[in-house]
């Protein structure tokens, strides 16, 4: 299967190799990303009949949703250290099979502490799940192909956006009062459910690495290998790079990325936990499912474009341009919603452009860290990046919520996050790296940031 774009490697050898590794392991981990990030947002959905049902208001939501990520942060670093130590395939199991006994209590809760309570065993369970695919990613991938590697994963958000709406609103329209249960409490039974199955499977097929690996055959392992020693001799040559865990937290370079990284997650989870709510109230429809039908669209649209920004960012060797457009986009995005919340044709446009520039920055972004990272370091760079990021993630639902009450409508808050986007892009422009080792880099680039 073709999945790496010809242009961004040096040899047909090369295509091929990196072509199978890929349609070996992204299907698998495409699907384990998809179940994750569903299992993480479906509160948005289970809102809508939950909240009258136990008693939630709109901060209270804010607040539950975003407290998933408190939990998530604290134990982010540990787990990432322990994969690194004790191997992807156990730890990613183990991961997935808790997160998924926990999203399926969760239709236990009866109250907002308890759902509190919930959010935050989910966030623990979940924790160092996605640093540890990309920290997984960059031992099989070199830099050169990174980005479209990236943009492939992340698709899970855009597919997860896709069906989670009809899948979540079909759930709980057609389930409603069966066996006594609430529609919301079907939808954490039914989703929780594929992570335990999916992590049965991690455990009996996914290998740890490339050594492991019983379908490559001795000349790929060898090609492999010569590749990696040639991706770490182009990072040791590049200035603010770091291979103990110490001069991780030091290192301005990932400090700039972790800026980047808040700023990127705050729009993905605004859109993502709001959005239901947000065309609900258009007032078009108060059917679920048509709810999730419309909100599937815009994720669609982002897919496209960051398929596309991955390949021309590692074709190019430009990260930078991708990246800034992405979180310029994302800005005008959230503006527009904010400013006419009121006219659901532009509010949605709106949610459109902010869920498609989040999507365009997000592969070009986590393409960068292994270009100065490597070993432990990287693990730790790695699992900080998404520990600080997604505070964001705590911060924006629970933001918006108390806004909303405030004032009684989301507005102020979507225009408070463009401000957090434009910050982003700010970051972004004083980035260390964003050519791929090697590439020439053109006059229009930024200096390096020491």
């Amino acid at each position: 299967m073709d999945l790496i774009n010809r242009a961004s490697v040096d040899s047909e050898e090369q295509h091929r190799l990196y072509s199978k590794i890929a349609s070996r392991l992204l299907p698998l981990l495409l699907l384990m990303y998809v179940v994750s990030f569903l299992d993480r947002i479906n509160v948005g959905f289970a809102k809508l009949q939950m909240a009258g049902s136990i008693g939630l208001s709109d901060a209270q939501y804010g607040l539950g949703a975003g407290i998933f990520f408190l939990g998530y942060c604290v134990f982010e670093i540990p787990s990432n250290l322990m994969l690194h130590r004790v191997g992807a395939r156990l730890w990613i199991a183990r991961i997935m099979i808790v997160w998924g006994l926990v999203t399926m209590l969760t239709l236990l809760v009866q109250g907002p502490r308890s759902f509190y309570a919930a959010r935050v065993l989910l966030g623990v369970a979940e924790a160092g799940f996605y640093p540890g695919i990309i920290l997984y990613l960059t031992t099989w991938f070199p830099t050169k192909v990174r980005s479209q590697i990236m943009a492939i994963f992340i698709c899970g958000i855009v597919i997860a956006g896709m069906l989670g709406g009809p899948i979540s609103g079909g759930i709980m329209a057609g389930l409603d009062g069966a066996w006594g249960f609430a529609g919301w409490q079907w939808l954490f039974a039914l989703e929780g459910l594929p992570a335990i199955l999916l992590g049965i499977v991690c455990l009996r097929s996914l290998p740890n690495g490339p050594a492991s690996a019983r379908w490559l055959t001795d000349e790929e392992r060898t090609l492999h290998e010569e590749d990696q020693r040639r991706d770490r001799a182009a990072t040791r040559s590049l200035p603010g790079q770091a291979y103990r865990i110490g001069l991780v937290f030091r290192n301005r370079n990932i400090w700039l990325l972790v800026i980047a990284n808040f700023s990127n997650l705050a729009t993905s989870y605004a859109v993502s936990f709001w959005m239901p709510q947000i065309v609900r109230n258009f007032g078009l429809t108060k059917n679920l499912a048509v709810i999730g039908l419309i909100t599937s669209a815009p994720f669609l649209l982002a897919g496209i474009a960051m398929l596309f920004a991955g390949r021309y960012a590692d074709r190019t060797g430009d990260r930078r341009r991708p990246l800034c457009v992405g979180l310029f986009v994302a800005c005008v995005g959230l503006t527009m919603t904010g400013l006419y919340m009121s006219v659901p044709g532009a509010a949605f446009s709106g949610l459109v452009l902010a869920c498609v520039g989040t999507m365009v920055a997000t592969p070009t972004l986590w393409a960068l860290p292994g270009m100065f990272l490597s070993g432990s370091a990287a693990a730790a760079g790695i699992a900080l990046m998404t520990t600080v990021g997604n505070l964001s993630g705590y911060v924006a639902p629970f933001l918006i919520g108390v806004i909303k009450e405030a004032t009684g409508s989301m507005a102020y808050g979507f225009i408070l996050l463009a401000g957090f986007a434009l910050a982003g892009m700010i970051a972004v422009l004083y980035a260390p790296v964003t050519r791929t080792p090697g590439s020439p880099s053109p006059a229009t680039d930024a200096p390096v940031v020491r």
